[in-house]
Parts: C-alpha cells; sequence; structure tokens
C-alpha cells in the first residue's frame, strides 16, 4: 500500500515546460518556479499537483546559469513530448546579443511548438530570441525598460507595451524579468487554477500583492516612491520615449501641466530642469549600450533619440567625461557629478 505522499496524483491543471538559455539569470527563473511550487500542492508538500513543470535542454547537459549555478535539465529538445503541455517558458541569457544568437539552436524547438499550438512564454531577454526566431509578429511585448530602444531599433514592427511589466497577447505571453516573473505566474496561475490557488505562498515569498501588468516602477532614474502622480508619469514617460519625438512639451501635454509647471516640479526634486533629466536619463542608456554591447554608435545614437554618432560622442563626454571609444577600451575614469550637469545641452525638445 502506498504512503499518502506518494499515491497517484490527478492530471495538473497546467503543464509548463520551462526552457532556460545558457547564461539566465536565477531571480526570475527561481521566483517563477518558486511561486510554481507554492502554488502546486496543499500546504507545502511541493508536490506538482495542480501545476507540473518540466526543464527541458538542447541537450542532455546542465544548464549554467550567469552566476554560475548549474541547472539540470529533465529532457531535450529532439526527446520531449510537447503535446503534454500547456506552455513553453523561455528565460533568457544575461545578454542580448547571446539571447539572439541561440535562434539557430533553440529556434527550432520554438518554431515547432508554436507550429503546434503551444503558447510561448518569454521572460528578460528571452524576447529577443522570440523575435529572431519571428515568433512575435503581430504581438505586442513587455520587456525590460533598459531594453525598449534596443528592442525597438532591432524590430521596428513588433508593438511594445512600454510602460508594463509583463502582457498577455493571445498565444504569446512577454514579461520583462526580475520579481515580475512573480506577477506573470500569478496571472498565469489564475487562469488555470483560480485566484485563491495562484496567491498561495505570497506572503511566504514576502510578497504583499502581485502588481497589475500596467504597474510603473517608481525607483528609476533617480526618483522614488514619492515622486507623485505628475512626476511619476514623465519620468515613466522619458524612459520609454528616448528614441521618439517626443518634446518635454508634449510630455507636459499628456500628463496634463504646462511646460513651466513641469519643470518646476523637476526642478523642485531633482535640482535641473525636464530638459536636463531626460538628456541625464539618454546618456546614462547610452552609456549602459557601449559598456554592454557591440552596437555601433550610430545605432546607440539613434536609440537616444541623437541624429549622429559625433552627436553621441560630443554629449557622451560632457556627461561622462570619457569618449565612447575609450570605455569600451576600458578607459572609464569617474564621471562628472550630476550637480555639473546643467550645461550639457541636446538640440531643443
Amino acid at each position: 500500500m502506498l504512503p499518502a505522499d506518494a499515491s497517484p496524483l490527478p492530471r495538473p491543471d497546467v503543464r509548463l515546460l520551462l526552457m532556460p538559455l545558457p547564461d539566465f539569470a536565477l531571480l526570475p527563473f527561481g521566483a517563477f518556479l518558486d511561486k510554481l511550487r507554492f502554488s502546486a500542492d496543499d500546504e507545502d508538500r511541493s508536490r506538482q499537483r495542480y501545476c507540473a513543470w518540466t526543464l527541458v535542454g538542447i541537450d542532455g547537459a546542465p544548464v549554467v546559469s550567469s552566476s554560475g549555478v548549474q541547472v539540470a535539465m529533465q529532457a531535450t529538445a529532439d526527446a520531449v513530448d510537447l503535446a503534454a503541455f500547456d506552455y513553453l517558458v523561455v528565460f533568457g541569457s544575461r545578454t542580448v546579443q547571446a539571447s539572439r544568437g541561440h535562434a539557430h539552436t533553440h529556434g527550432p524547438l520554438l518554431r515547432k511548438a508554436a507550429a503546434q499550438g503551444l503558447p510561448l512564454v518569454a521572460i528578460d531577454n528571452a524576447i529577443f530570441l522570440l523575435a529572431e526566431a519571428g515568433l512575435l509578429k503581430g504581438r505586442r511585448v513587455a520587456l525590460h525598460w533598459r531594453h525598449v530602444a534596443e528592442f525597438r531599433h532591432a524590430f521596428p514592427r513588433i508593438a511594445v507595451a512600454s510602460e508594463q511589466i509583463y502582457c498577455f497577447d493571445r498565444d504569446r505571453i512577454t514579461c520583462a524579468g526580475g520579481t515580475a516573473a512573480i506577477d506573470m505566474a500569478v496571472e498565469l496561475l489564475s487562469r488555470h487554477c483560480g485566484r485563491v490557488r495562484a496567491f498561495k505562498g505570497l506572503a511566504d515569498m514576502l510578497v504583499d500583492a502581485p502588481r497589475h501588468q500596467g504597474h510603473s516602477l517608481q525607483s528609476m532614474d533617480g526618483g522614488g516612491p514619492d515622486l507623485g502622480r505628475h512626476l511619476g508619469r514623465a519620468v515613466a514617460l522619458m524612459r520609454s520615449s528616448m528614441a521618439e519625438g517626443l518634446t518635454v512639451a508634449s510630455i507636459a501635454e499628456r500628463i496634463g501641466i504646462g511646460r513651466r509647471q513641469l519643470d518646476r516640479l523637476f526642478t523642485d526634486r531633482f535640482g535641473h530642469s525636464a530638459h536636463d533629466h531626460w538628456t541625464t536619463m539618454r546618456m546614462e542608456h547610452a552609456h549602459w549600450r557601449v559598456a554592454n554591447s557591440h552596437h555601433s554608435l550610430a545605432a546607440i545614437a539613434d536609440e537616444v533619440g541623437l541624429a549622429s554618432a559625433s552627436s553621441l560622442a560630443r554629449l557622451f563626454r560632457k556627461h561622462h567625461g570619457t569618449n565612447p571609444a575609450a570605455l569600451r577600451a576600458g578607459a572609464d575614469p569617474p564621471r562628472i557629478p550630476k550637480d555639473q550637469f546643467n550645461a550639457t545641452r541636446l538640440p531643443s525638445l
């Protein structure tokens, strides 16, 4: 006679195939997997009773995360039965370039799954892999705010839900990564297991409540939770519109206040104008892209709304005290303090 915990389990409400790419980030992977575990069984038994998952790799080798932790795979791409699952969830590599580069190795499994009607879930930089594999046509995507401009430049025909932390669009689900994987997991589980089971374990994970897909992060770009409605909305628009033809005046109009009032809000909070704040954001993004990619200066200039590589290099030196080539070569002297940044000016916005 089988012990109680060894009794045969009923068919789970939802079954997921999890595919971490090499050099994947542990945070969204662990967050998503632990949310599944809490919802999968009664109490804290951790059996795969109400939801089940299997880890799949291209071959039988463990997949190594960006922090060096190895995760063993339970199935291989050529042997897995896609019909036995309800979703294929892909966790992106640490860099965009690496994720896109896996299109030739992981793309065939993704295309096969899509052809069989299996919904695809892309977390973090895996969104770039799906786009590279041609699997996001006609879909809207949510991705990490750092990569919005880069994604729009690389895939201009794919719509970006720039102010969302995850997005459900028919048979494609995308998630910005990090702890947003918990929020997206709760929404996915709610649709199959009900809200009570989907919310199970959040308190144990020290999560007060899941965030809505339209949640606006408030702790970036020198802000904080007390930015207020107008400033918070303005900063979010600036962050998501670096490459667009928006002006500070048009941002003020969108949030329902005048340009002068917007400048006063920025000056009171940050000590500089809205224009200077947006310039700072653009140069910080450019610094990150120069240091973490091999894209041309012309491409990065386009991402931050500048007309040429020379314009980017000039403003880059004013803000960071070095030029992009020196940064890529490893010569990165101390940056100019932001309180000295008011002299830096972009063309009129």
